[in-house]
């Protein structure tokens, strides 16, 4: 089977609703306009569907064009959401004035942009709490990954890595083992391949997808947030009890050290990120060549 790349998926607010796009712009922190945003507490603290599943429901609209090669917003150029009794919000694409210091996802802090008052009282009123709205700021900050695992490579407000990719095999083949079917949407992947075998990607640790060359780091641990149903907000423990029994490290890597961790999917980062050059991109549809991996799950990075 000839592996390609089937979806391409890109969350500009972290923990809000994806868009899927037929091509996307690749940078080193991930897609263009992946996670560049992220709603915070008053406290500066990220809000994640963890603790806020309510915002699955935010859908997030960019302009089409938004995707294209060496495009660059104007003033009239908005980030559109919408939410469940909400009138529709728009975020101007323009770099924001304002600053907001002290914001932190995970272990990182740093400042970043402030994207106003009328965002912070739509996200208020919505999840009924203080909340902003900030932006990654790229020209003042730097959110490195894992040291240990990919050295010199940084995100924005991603969880650990610049992409995650999943396939349509490993899906499926989960989704035999579940009463109720689920939607790739629920592990949030950036890129959905198919043609290959469940759980092929595993396996991975250098792949070539058109022209470009990325490294697999290690196999996601899977939080909370899969269980979360992505069109209700809404919560159930049959997929944890499922993943468990098939993708624990007990499972897939008995001789390793335990951390009773559960792993869908694989961490990459793009190896060639610092080559010039124009039409980084990639598409669906774009074949993908395996140019090293290793024997078993046993043997990847976790």
């Amino acid at each position: 089977m000839a592996a390609k790349v089937s979806s391409i998926f890109i969350y500009p607010i972290k923990s809000c609703r994806g868009i899927s796009v037929p091509q996307a712009p690749i940078t080193p922190t991930g897609f263009r306009w992946d996670r560049q945003w992220v709603v915070v507490n008053s406290k500066g603290r990220a809000y994640t569907q963890r603790v806020e599943p309510k915002l699955a429901l935010v859908v997030v609209e960019l302009p089409n064009e938004a995707f294209s090669e060496g495009w660059e917003p104007t003033k009239s150029s908005y980030m559109v959401l919408k939410a469940p009794g909400m009138n529709v919000l728009k975020v101007s694409l323009s770099r924001p004035r304002e600053r907001a210091d002290g914001v932190s996802v995970w272990e990182w802090s740093g400042s970043a942009l402030d994207e106003g008052d009328e965002a912070s009282q739509w996200f208020s009123n919505y999840l009924g709490k203080p909340s902003r709205l900030v932006r990654f700021n790229s020209a003042s900050e730097t959110r490195p990954v894992e040291p240990g695992y990919a050295p010199g490579h940084s995100i924005l407000f991603s969880d650990m890595y610049p992409y995650l990719l999943l396939s349509q095999g490993s899906m499926d083949a989960l989704n035999k083992l579940l009463k109720e079917p689920i939607s790739a949407n629920r592990f949030r992947p950036n890129i959905l391949v198919a043609g290959c075998e469940p759980f092929a990607e595993d396996l991975w640790t250098e792949i070539k997808i058109n022209k470009f060359t990325f490294q697999g780091v290690k196999l996601c641990s899977r939080c909370k947030v899969p269980t979360i149903n992505q069109e209700t907000g809404i919560a159930g423990p049959e997929l944890n009890d499922t993943l468990k029994k098939i993708r624990s490290d007990k499972v897939l890597r008995p001789t390793q050290k335990q951390q009773g961790k559960v792993y869908f999917g694989q961490n990459l980062v793009w190896k060639d990120s610092l080559t010039e050059g124009k039409g980084k991109f990639l598409k669906v549809g774009d074949p993908i060549d395996i140019l090293r991996k290793v024997s078993s799950a046993n043997e990847a990075a976790a």
